[in-house]
């Protein structure tokens, strides 16, 4: 699952709504993956099964991140 770079979420916000949503992601990480979609233009924040994706994937968006299309695997 990518988050894409955006020009209205902060990072406190993707860092705190990526914590929130992905287990086992920290505020610390979640930091980290700001500072790297910032950086990159995008991060892959989570790799799994598609029912727990697509969750996940519907909350980041609901919540105002941009996200990537999910890949169909």
């Amino acid at each position: 699952m990518i988050v894409l770079n955006d020009d209205h979420n902060t990072f406190d916000h993707v860092a705190g709504t990526l914590a929130s949503v992905i287990p086992g992601v920290s505020l610390d990480a979640g930091h980290r993956f700001a500072e790297r979609i910032h950086r990159s233009g995008q991060a892959v924040v989570w790799t799994g099964p598609k029912e727990p994706a697509e969750l996940y994937w519907q909350q980041l968006k609901d919540a105002g991140l941009t996200m990537a299309p999910l890949e169909q695997h």
